[in-house]
């Protein structure tokens, strides 16, 4: 999608899938983190004007909903902080006003529930916040950062490895993948690269079998060794003639990030002729619940332990870790039926199923 020129423009579907991949995200990220932190944030880089043409909710209007009227929230008991950063001046007066509106429509309003607005672009406002905490002496409180550009300016590698430090923080990022093929190699934006990706090795993606597939893997080492996200994810928004939009990419640190990530993005119908995909045994792997294709993870799983012996526990963590899939796609949909095919043996501490203390022998 193009950077639009208007205010307010009508919501896309593809937008909608973040929007609802984000919703379905912060409502169990929200319980998780406050349980032991006293204080959580949630910062949207690119916050737009509040609302679609048609009144659709932004991200913004989207992260509050999630809070407020999430089943836990009277036991939440830590301080929540929203940073709101929109650069544009029409849109900045609009999110304004419209987080006025929500504000005053969920009144009392929680104690515990803090916005900030901040007319600024994302990389300055995360350059001046890293710059008072150090001042202060202080770390950054967990945090989750929205960030969904139009484009790729204003998104440096550099900001991003300094502001998300510590080490709860995590990064949702709209990786748009379209203009930066597009420029890669064209060298009249080359200073936005350079920040982008915290090296000048995009220049190299002419001399790549897939330019794309250049792009891609060199942003993903950039977030795990720049960023020092210990977990990187990538789903790819693949549009209805099969042509990939965007990446999405997450960061966490922490392998409950991971599955709370990978438990949203199945629970997500994108619609609007659009799909999340990822690819696993040179197969793609479609998130959708329907109609689940777990052949791809069988052939895995076959290829990475034949013939050795794994807890159930190891299994476990490379599925979530590695391939596309969740928990629940392996024991029933592809162990069950590997055992009983013979290509497996199961030595299990209870008379069934595959629990703690399973060992699995691949044959």
């Amino acid at each position: 999608m193009a950077a639009p020129k208007t205010t307010v423009w009508p919501l896309d579907p593809h937008t909608k899938a973040k929007h609802d991949l984000l919703k379905h995200y912060l409502g169990g990220w929200f319980p998780v983190l406050s349980s032991y932190n006293g204080r959580i944030v949630f910062l949207d880089g690119f916050a737009g004007p509040g609302r679609y043409d048609s009144g659709e909710p932004g991200s913004p209007l989207i992260a509050l909903e999630t809070l407020l009227t999430h089943s836990y929230f009277s036991k939440m008991e830590c301080e929540f902080l929203f940073f709101f950063c929109e650069a544009k001046r029409d849109r900045f007066d609009s999110l304004t006003e419209q987080i006025a509106g929500f504000k005053e429509a969920h009144q009392p309003w929680p104690e515990n529930v803090k916005i900030q607005l901040i007319h600024s672009e994302f990389s300055e406002t995360a350059t001046s916040l890293i710059e008072y905490l150090r001042g202060q002496k202080k770390r950054l409180a967990p945090t989750f950062a929205f960030v969904d550009p139009f484009g790729f300016s204003g998104l440096p590698m550099r900001v991003l490895a300094d502001l998300l430090s510590f080490t709860s923080c995590e990064l949702f990022v709209n990786y748009m993948v379209d203009y930066v093929n597009r420029f890669a190699t064209a060298g009249n934006v080359d200073h936005h690269l350079d920040e982008l990706f915290g090296t000048s090795e995009y220049k190299n993606a002419g001399a790549a079998q897939s330019r794309q597939q250049f792009l891609h893997d060199l942003y993903e080492r950039q977030l795990s060794e720049v960023c020092k996200f210990r977990y990187v994810q990538s789903f790819a928004m693949i549009n209805k003639t099969g042509h990939i939009a965007y990446y999405l990419f997450h960061g966490t640190r922490e392998v409950k990030g991971v599955e709370l990530m990978k438990d949203a993005m199945w629970k997500v119908d994108p619609g609007g002729g659009f799909r999340f995909s990822d690819r696993l045994a040179g197969q793609d792997v479609l998130f959708t619940e329907e109609a689940v294709n777990t052949e791809p993870l069988r052939q895995a799983l076959l290829a990475r332990y034949k013939g050795r012996r794994v807890p159930i526990a190891e299994i476990e963590q490379y599925t979530l870790v590695h391939t596309p899939y969740r928990k629940t796609h392996l024991r029933k949909p592809v162990l069950t039926p590997l055992e009983k095919e013979g290509l497996i043996q199961v030595e299990r501490p209870g008379r069934s199923g595959f629990p703690a203390g399973t060992l699995v022998t691949f044959l």
